[in-house]
């Protein structure tokens, strides 16, 4: 019923398999261990730009990138600790570098994990010493990622996390969405507005954040493809981005611990002490009706 192999493309790309369900998840450790590509009853549930993901020097634009130790951008891509300033870019460097895989099960779901230490180049823009370990577990129409943070430095580490999915939709029109939130701040013009389901897809650029979550689980349905969306976290996630942009056939939901520039600002930022561990949990269901 559940299965792992391994295929060799421009990455090695482990394929966890629920055959019951028709369901498989493609994951690339060595790129930013993202996961690239979903199929629930052989239907895609995420958007994946392949042609950009060939290219190692862009950025992703598909799948599941993972973000840490920020989220967002940071004005100048800078931030302060202990009097010298540090350049860090959007989003932070983990979806970018290599990562381990560290152990697979096959039983109850098909699971891998993965792991990224910290190392000279992480140390160079963030100077903390740092284990992550992801663990994606695929059962039937379900995702879970479990994650885990241990701070192996002699401080607190100060750090926000988040996933930046990348869900396929061929007409936006034929969305309908329960966030829970009744306001968003647009992240472009800094303006906070009432939430009332909907969005405005002839903009060319939408990018909402909202900040002040009464729930844990936001659900999209696409009447189109007869498709509901359920994106559950734990109470560790903050916020809520939504983005777009117009004539791409995708949207984000992003769960994200803390709001942009949080390493300046302090908002909702985890402060991890030495030895700890934190995990996480971020839980996507999609069901065909």
């Amino acid at each position: 019923m559940f299965a792992i192999s391994v295929k060799q493309q421009q990455y090695k790309t482990y394929l966890l398999t629920d055959s019951a369900a028709e369901s498989v998840l493609e994951v690339v450790p060595e790129r930013g261990g993202i996961v690239t590509g979903w199929t629930v009853q052989g239907r895609d549930i995420l958007y994946m730009d392949r042609e950009r993901f060939a290219h190692p020097e862009l950025s992703v634009r598909g799948g599941i990138p993972i973000l840490f130790p920020i989220c967002g951008n940071l004005p100048d891509s800078t931030y302060t600790h202990k009097g010298l300033t540090h350049k860090l870019k959007q989003h932070g460097f983990a979806r970018d570098l290599p990562w381990e895989v560290s152990s697979r099960v096959t039983q109850e779901c098909a699971g891998i994990t993965l792991v990224l230490e910290s190392n000279e180049i992480t140390r160079a823009v963030y100077p903390f010493d740092f284990k992550l370990a992801f663990s994606y577990e695929l059962k039937g129409n379900v995702l879970e990622i479990v994650q885990r943070y241990t701070n192996h430095s002699e401080e607190p580490m100060p750090f926000s996390t988040g996933l930046h999915p990348y869900f396929l939709v061929p007409d936006k029109s034929q969305l309908q969405f329960e966030i829970p939130a009744v306001q968003y701040t647009n992240q472009r013009t800094q303006t906070t507005h009432p939430f009332t389901g909907s969005f405005d897809f002839t903009e060319d650029e939408i990018d909402f954040a909202f900040c002040q979550l009464t729930g844990l689980a936001a659900t999209v349905t696409d009447h189109s493809r007869r498709l509901r969306l359920t994106l559950s976290y734990n109470s560790i996630y903050a916020t809520v981005v939504f983005w777009t942009l117009r004539d791409k056939d995708f949207y984000c939901l992003e769960p994200w611990s803390a709001p942009r520039n949080a390493l300046n600002t302090g908002m909702h930022l985890i402060r991890l002490e030495p030895g700890a561990t934190l995990q996480t949990l971020v839980r996507i269901s999609a069901k065909f009706f």
